[in-house]
C-alpha cells in the first residue's frame, strides 16, 4: 500500500487529480489550496460550481485553518459505521471554490485507511467528491471507476471503499440537522 499512498501524494503535490476509494463511494480529489487543480475537478465532474466540495482528513489539526478555530474544537470523533460530513464555519483557507455557493465548509474525519493514508502523507485534507458525473449514480466498483473516470485523473488508487454502503450524511455542526441521509 505504501507505493501507491506515495504515488498518490506525489499526484496531489503536483497539481494532479485522484481517484481513491473513501468509507462508502469512490472519491475524486486535489490539493484544497490548488485552485486550478479544483477547477479541473469541477469540470471532469461536470458539477455545479455552486455545491462546493468536501474536504476530507485523517485528523483534526489537518483542518486547522480549513475550519473555524471554535468549530474545529467541536467535530465529533468519527463513527466508522456511520460516515458523517459535517458543515462547519470555514476558516480562513476555505475560499469560495471550496464553499460553491455556501456559507460553511463541509468536512469530514475519514475512517477509510487508504484515504486517511493519503491525508497524513500529504499532511493536509483533501478534497472529495463522489466519482460520479452530475446527476448520476455513485461508483462503488473499481473496474467502473477505472472505465470512466481512468483517462480523466491522473492516477486511480488501490484499495476499496468501507465499512459504509454509499455516500456519507451530511449534518450541520451548529444544531446536528440532517441535511442528506447517508446510507450504512
Amino acid at each position: 500500500m505504501s507505493l501507491s499512498i506515495n504515488r498518490a501524494a506525489d499526484v496531489l503535490l503536483g497539481g494532479g487529480i485522484i481517484a481513491y476509494p473513501t468509507e462508502g463511494v469512490f472519491g475524486l480529489g486535489c490539493m484544497p489550496d490548488d485552485l486550478q487543480a479544483i477547477t479541473r475537478l469541477i469540470e471532469i465532474k461536470q458539477r455545479d460550481p455552486a455545491k462546493g466540495l468536501i474536504l476530507i482528513a485523517a485528523k483534526l489539526d489537518q483542518l486547522k485553518d480549513w475550519v473555524a478555530e471554535e468549530d474545529l474544537e467541536r467535530l465529533p470523533t468519527p463513527d466508522p459505521g456511520r460516515p458523517t460530513t459535517w458543515i462547519a464555519r470555514p476558516g480562513r483557507n476555505a475560499g469560495p471554490l471550496l464553499r460553491g455557493g455556501n456559507e460553511g465548509i463541509a468536512v469530514r474525519l475519514t475512517t477509510n485507511a487508504v484515504a486517511a493514508a493519503i491525508c497524513d502523507k500529504v499532511d493536509s485534507p483533501i478534497t472529495s467528491t463522489s466519482a460520479n458525473l452530475a446527476h448520476m449514480p455513485v461508483v462503488r466498483n473499481r473496474i467502473a471507476l477505472i472505465k470512466s473516470f481512468g483517462a480523466l485523473v491522473d492516477y486511480v488508487v488501490p484499495g476499496d471503499c468501507g465499512p459504509a454502503d454509499g455516500p456519507s450524511e451530511i449534518r450541520r455542526l451548529d444544531d446536528g440537522s440532517l441535511l442528506r441521509p447517508g446510507n450504512k
